[in-house]
């Protein structure tokens, strides 16, 4: 990947796909990166434009109006922006080994784990994917590169691989789906019921 905080372009379609059909009302996203995810799932799952034209007038639609609730956390805090704020119904900016056990049990319908999960080292992985599955009561949606793609960030050192998964990996921590993909492995795991 050449730019950061994205992900791979061609997972997006699939991604959004799966969860536009899993009609979550209350979505966590973890590690938001520039906000991508929660602003597609915002304008397609709302199932509105984010303006209203009433007459000649238009309006960005208040987020009172929204059905979905698309919570995000974000450890670097340089990159929230609009995007973040108008997407997101809340945002947690800080760890996410230490935010996730401060959230309620079974509180989200969605968790999407996109592309955090090799920044974590084996153990923390493990750790995180449990606490994910501990947060979701339906489906936890976690990808990660299927090669293992060398990278090291000095300007945000949370940006650094730290570990490389493999299917067999995520079997073991309940990831029992996979969606297909040729750059990605998508896991799919239930929530805790």
């Amino acid at each position: 990947r050449k730019n950061m905080p994205f992900s791979y372009s061609n997972q997006l379609s699939t991604i959004v796909g799966y969860a536009e059909q899993q009609n979550p009302s209350m979505i966590l996203d973890v590690g938001i990166g520039m906000g991508q995810y929660g602003f597609l799932l915002r304008t397609n799952l709302e199932n509105i434009n984010l303006f209203e034209i009433n007459g000649a007038h238009a309006r960005q639609r208040d987020k009172r109006e929204w059905r979905v609730r698309i919570d995000g956390i974000e450890g670097y805090p340089g990159y929230i922006n609009a995007v973040h704020e108008y997407a997101y119904t809340n945002l947690y900016i800080g760890d996410a080994l230490e935010i996730l056990p401060t959230l309620q049990a079974g509180a989200y319908d969605l968790v999407l784990a996109i592309d955090i999960l090799e920044h974590f080292d084996k153990g923390q992985g493990s750790v995180f994917l449990k606490e994910c599955r501990r947060v979701c009561k339906k489906t936890v949606l976690v990808s990660t590169p299927r090669d293992f793609i060398e990278q090291e960030v000095v300007a945000n050192p949370l940006e650094n691989h730290r570990s490389h998964w493999k299917e067999q990996d995520l079997r073991v921590c309940g990831f029992d789906s996979f969606l297909p993909d040729s750059l990605s492995l998508i896991a799919i795991a239930n929530g805790k019921q």
